[in-house]
């Protein structure tokens, strides 16, 4: 994790930049998934948020994928569940930051790939119950909201398996590259 002062300057940009590239993860590649139960879709957004909340920490991670992930649906026409996604994000990165600290505090290879994979079984569950609160919302029974929500899954689960795959990847990478930029702040990419 990005070791600086929340408030800094740096790590305002940096939230601001991961929340700009959550939201054109998401704009960029979607690809709709048929399903009983909203509109779900493939997307990077989720994935990206991870990464996020894993190299800016905890509030700063949040707050990015709050408003790439939350001004996604609020600008796409799904404003009017836009609070659910917003309060995934808080879940996920609570649940991201309470295993890290579980971890040591230590981004190992392990560690990341361990977080990656509770980020995405995370997000299978919180995405259910949102769609189960989108039906009741739609005025469906609960039993038909369980079921139906159930079996509207398979774009959150594709989401999930390419979160728990992409989140080491991309964490290693962007850290590189801070790194990388940190230690000569002349070099641009």
């Amino acid at each position: 994790m990005l070791k600086e002062n929340k408030n800094s300057l740096r790590a305002i940009i940096l939230t601001g930049l991961f929340a700009a590239i959550i939201y054109i993860g998401i704009w960029v590649l979607r690809i709709p998934i048929p399903a009983m139960i909203g509109r779900p879709f493939i997307h990077f957004g989720n994935t990206l948020t991870a990464v996020a909340i894993l190299f800016l920490g905890c509030r700063n991670g949040m707050l990015a994928g709050i408003i790439g992930l939350g001004g996604f649906d609020i600008l796409n026409g799904y404003a009017a569940t836009s609070w659910l996604t917003m309060l995934e994000v808080v879940v996920v990165a609570l649940v991201i930051t309470g295993v890290f600290k579980l971890l040591g505090s230590k981004d190992s290879s392990r560690n990341i790939i361990i977080i990656a994979v509770v980020a995405g079984v995370t997000k299978i569950f919180t995405t259910y119950c949102v769609s189960i609160v989108e039906a009741l919302m739609a005025g469906s029974v609960l039993k038909a909201a369980l079921v139906a929500s159930f079996l509207s899954l398979p774009a959150t689960v594709v989401n999930s398996v390419s979160t728990a795959i992409l989140t080491p990847i991309l964490y290693y990478f962007v850290k590189k590259v801070y790194l990388s930029l940190r230690k000569n702040p002349s070099r641009t990419i």
